[in-house]
């Protein structure tokens, strides 16, 4: 199993109902219902991605101070810099306000810091140079927040600065002529989960006339969609309407750059891109310039016009990347070996020399994946130590370190993702507090792996192409909007093999009569332990296969663990069932007995009873149920006696079975267990 717990969520079935009686795909409704909207009206107001749901820019604090100032700048001939970020959000930030100025006829230029030369966001340096070379007004993009003295620098040397920025806020906000972040307490915007590109969008669009609002998107909408989906902002509310307009936008640029990149990505000609497309073959490789101090090389790419040099650049960008995917691999391989023997680190602290900075952020994601727990990387030189931090289970690192800034020189990021700067000498102190803190949060016990399941496929006649085509309607899937995955109980294994140089699981499945193909990605046969002939519960995201013209239903699994024998389930189920538990429909029709399994239960009692009464021993009831068409034969047979007792056609006294004669007739439906069953049958 690849995670610990599978938490099925509430099925929502009422809700369920009316979205599929008001025409929406059952299994995009089951989704849905699950992920707790109420109805038609809420589904449809989450599932529209129109241009209304586009929030006005200046509901943002201080947007109105930001358009003056640069309107300013323009009209005065002023020379702006851009000042951005090295990762795919910064840059895309920074190409999209660059253009958006220059389109205003700014004199503008960009700055990209440096990732180990200068840090993150403003520095003093590179605010001297800025000056030096002319320029009066800075505009910051994804980052600024938490610059309080190097805007008080620029200050001193006449630069004056606008932030726009989504990061955490620290309690002192820099003295800038304008500081636009979503984040900040006294800003009320209605969606605070902007990346820092969709801000600079926000800023492109307020200093455009109102009705140019939208054809300032249409420039510059994949731009967003990109930087908004590679930083793993969540993919609801605007962000929601950004990516999936974005996504159309891409499909279709006329960047050549971006066009470039996408074909080095492997999309097919004519394919629609997709969150995955991002998130797994461009921003990586976006990503991989600014690891490798080459972030300038990624904002050429993007706002070259040229068709060959477009080609050249996303060349580039793939050899950086290859190179990237080295470096990482051997520090992640000298962390493994610290780690050697520590089985549940709770949290990691690791730090050493030589390690590259632009890669210990992705370093630590990978042994958060591996470890389950929040992990801080650091690199050092000099006696000084640059970190990059991932979380894990919910554990706030931006909070987490703030409660240890008094050991740190800087940090800044939000909860899932962080950077500090640190003296070597304090890296232990800083080791034990975030192991307090961790600790503190998870009460002492280790960090379990979970997974949450929309819900459970009650009969596979349900995944045809249609209905899993349909699931489309739910996308962009990222952070807040995930793919959805189902769970499918006792699905018998026809065959399985492994493919891709053995790294993948590849079956055929079969359950209600239905086969299906199944792929398990990053896991084989022996790691699994899965056979043919063996029974399994999957946990699937469905998706459509096509080959050679052929399309058919393929469950990409995301778990999986062997299913209780029939015995346990039945029992198992027979159990739930008694104390009150929810059960699903597929599981409700597999306990709910016919009128044949009564009868055949009574004729069964009344040949066993013929001498009086008898032990209702596990050995008795299974030859009854041996009697039954087979169908979860024993638990239908517990159902059918508790059933007989409860309407009094048979006494159970300290597990003995004594026939009753009523002189009236018995109406068995009316028995509470059938009732509930037939509730969820009808429920579902």
């Amino acid at each position: 199993m690849r995670y610990q717990q599978w938490n099925l969520r509430p099925g929502g079935a009422a809700a369920r109902r009316r979205m599929e009686a008001a025409g929406l795909a059952p299994l995009c409704a089951a989704v849905l219902a699950a992920r707790g909207l109420d109805g038609p009206e809420e589904a449809e107001r989450f599932l529209a991605s129109g241009w209304e749901h586009i929030h006005d820019p200046f509901l943002l604090r201080d947007m109105d101070k930001a358009v003056e100032r640069i309107r300013r700048a323009v009209e005065q001939g002023e020379t702006v810099a851009v000042y951005g970020d090295y990762d795919v959000d910064g840059i895309t930030s920074t190409c999209l306000l660059t253009e958006a100025l220059a389109g205003m006829g700014a004199k503008v230029v960009s700055y990209i810091p440096e990732r180990t030369e200068e840090g993150y966001g403003l520095n003093k340096s590179a605010v001297a140079r800025l000056a030096e070379g002319g320029v009066s007004l800075i505009i910051t993009v994804d980052c600024g927040i938490t610059a309080v003295a190097e805007v008080e620098f620029a200050r001193s040397l006449g630069v004056e600065v606008v932030i726009t920025d989504h990061h955490q806020c620290k309690e002192k906000l820099p003295a800038a002529c304008a500081v636009v972040d979503p984040r900040r307490p006294d800003c009320g915007y209605p969606f605070p989960e902007l990346a820092g590109v969709g801000v600079a969008l926000k800023l492109a669009q307020a200093l455009a006339p109102a009705e140019e609002r939208e054809r300032v998107f249409l420039r510059f909408g994949e731009l967003a969609a990109v930087g908004t989906v590679a930083d793993v902002m969540h993919l609801t509310g605007e962000n929601r309407a950004l990516v999936r307009q974005g996504l159309e936008l891409l499909g279709r640029t006329n960047r050549p750059g971006l066009r470039a990149l996408i074909r080095e990505a492997g999309l097919e000609p004519g394919a629609v891109p997709t969150a995955v497309t991002i998130g797994y073959g461009l921003a990586p490789r976006i990503n991989a310039a600014g690891r490798i101090e080459q972030a300038m090389v990624a904002l050429e790419l993007l706002l070259t016009r040229e068709e060959d040099r477009g080609e050249v650049l996303a060349h580039t960008l793939c050899r950086l990347n290859r190179e990237r995917q080295a470096i990482e691999m051997d520090i992640l391989e000298q962390c493994a070996a610290m780690l050697e023997g520590v089985e549940e680190p709770g949290c990691i602290v690791l730090a050493g020399e030589g390690w590259h900075q632009g890669v210990v952020g992705i370093v630590a994601s990978r042994l958060t994946e591996r470890y389950s727990c929040p992990a801080f990387i650091i690199c050092l030189e000099n006696g000084k130590g640059k970190g990059s931090c991932r979380s894990f289970g919910g554990f706030n690192l931006f909070g987490a370190l703030d409660q240890c800034a008094d050991l740190l020189e800087g940090y800044g990021g939000h909860e899932m993702a962080a950077g500090f700067t640190i003296l070597e000498g304090n890296i232990p102190l800083l080791a034990a507090r975030l192991k307090a803190l961790v600790s503190a949060y998870t009460g002492g016990r280790p960090m379990e792996t979970a997974i949450d399941v929309d819900a459970e496929i009650d009969s596979c006649a349900q995944l045809t192409c249609p209905q899993v085509e349909a699931l489309s309607a739910l996308e962009p899937f990222g952070t807040g909007n995930p793919k959805p995955v189902f769970l499918l109980r006792s699905a018998a294994v026809l065959s399985c093999c492994d493919v891709g140089n053995g790294r993948h699981l590849k079956m055929k499945v079969r359950r209600d009569g239905v086969v299906l193909d199944a792929i398990f990605f990053s896991a084989n046969s022996t790691e699994c332990g899965v056979s043919t002939g063996d029974r399994l519960d999957l946990l699937f995201t469905p998706q459509i296969n096509e080959f050679r013209g052929s399309r058919t239903v393929q469950l990409q699994v995301s778990d999986l663990r062997p299913a209780p024998t029939r015995a346990q389930l039945e029992q198992e189920l027979f159990r739930r069932l008694r104390e009150g538990e929810l059960l699903s429909r597929w599981e409700a029709g597999l306990l709910l007995p016919s009128r044949q399994d009564f009868t055949r239960l009574w004729r069964f009692l009344e040949g066993a009873c013929a001498c009086g009464g008898v032990d209702a021993s596990p050995q008795l009831l299974k030859q009854a149920a041996r009697q039954s068409d087979g169908r979860c034969a024993y638990g239908r047979t517990l159902v059918c006696l508790y059933v007989m007792g409860d309407r009094g056609l048979i006494q159970l006294e300290q597990e003995r079975v004594l026939l009753c004669r009523p002189e009236h007739k018995v109406d068995l439906e009316q028995a509470e267990l059938m009732r509930q069953l037939r509730r969820w049958m009808n429920e579902e």
